[in-house]
């Protein structure tokens, strides 16, 4: 399978980030890896060989990113509001590097879909609620849409606010709800099994987020599987599996 590498710089800081691209045609398709992961964890985890015959017939190209987890969620040594400060770089590294470089290397002919498991699910469906005009469709898988759960402690400001969808939706209105309800998509798809309520609440913050979308009137899908299924990369895959080729 065709492979490319690219590190980009994250803005405002002297890091950069790596963006590993298989694949030379389809629809784009940007993977996030789990809490704390890297690009190349889709491969190794084997969520590649899941994608890996749409990418081959040319359907999709596949765009695994790096994390910038370890420096800002998952780093609860942090209060929540300094945490989504810090993950306000990563937003901006998506936004102002990612985009821009997956839509060059696309032709910029096709809206891109997002994809995460786990803490990945959040990034997806965060991206696709902020920049539904270049990726108006998520994919979130095992999620938890409400970043004052994770560990959260200390008083929460404008950044933790406009970091959770959870709360930024529940209160959108007007011009801007309407164009959220005509432009994006957002799958949740979560399991009943272990680990997917602790200590992840994985489950009841998907059923509660799903609830959000309703009352808001946005388009989603709510697809929760059985008790066997786990809050770990086997179930993501057999998931992904059974949900990507309706959208590539």
């Amino acid at each position: 399978m065709e492979q490319r590498s690219v590190r980009l710089g994250v803005p405002g800081h002297d890091a950069d980030l790596e963006v590993v691209r298989y694949g030379h045609w389809g629809r784009p398709v940007l993977l996030f890896p789990s809490e704390a992961g890297a690009a190349r964890d889709a491969e190794g985890n084997g969520m590649l060989d899941t994608v890996a015959p749409l990418v081959e017939a040319g359907r999709m190209s596949l765009f695994c990113l790096d994390s910038l987890d370890g420096w800002s969620w998952s780093d609860s040594s942090l209060p929540t509001e300094e945490r989504a400060r810090r993950a306000g770089a990563y937003t901006s590294w998506l936004s102002e590097r990612v985009l821009p470089w997956v839509q060059g290397e696309s032709g910029g002919s096709s809206d891109l879909v997002a994809v995460g498991p786990s803490l990945g699910a959040y990034h997806a469906v965060h991206l696709a609620l902020t920049r539904a005009d270049v990726v108006p469709l998520a994919i979130g898988l095992s999620g938890n849409y409400d970043p004052t759960t994770w560990n959260g402690w200390g008083d929460l400001g404008d950044a933790t606010y406009f970091a959770n969808p959870s709360a930024y939706v529940a209160n959108a209105d007007g011009d801007h709800l309407d164009w959220l309800r005509s432009r994006v998509s957002i799958l949740l798809v979560v399991g009943e099994g272990p680990f997917e309520v602790s200590p992840t609440r994985s489950l009841p913050a998907t059923r509660e987020f799903a609830d959000v979308l309703s009352r808001k009137g946005i388009r989603h899908e709510l697809d929760v599987w059985g008790h066997d299924s786990a809050h770990d990369w086997p179930w993501w895959q057999r998931q992904l599996a059974h949900h990507l080729p309706r959208f590539v």
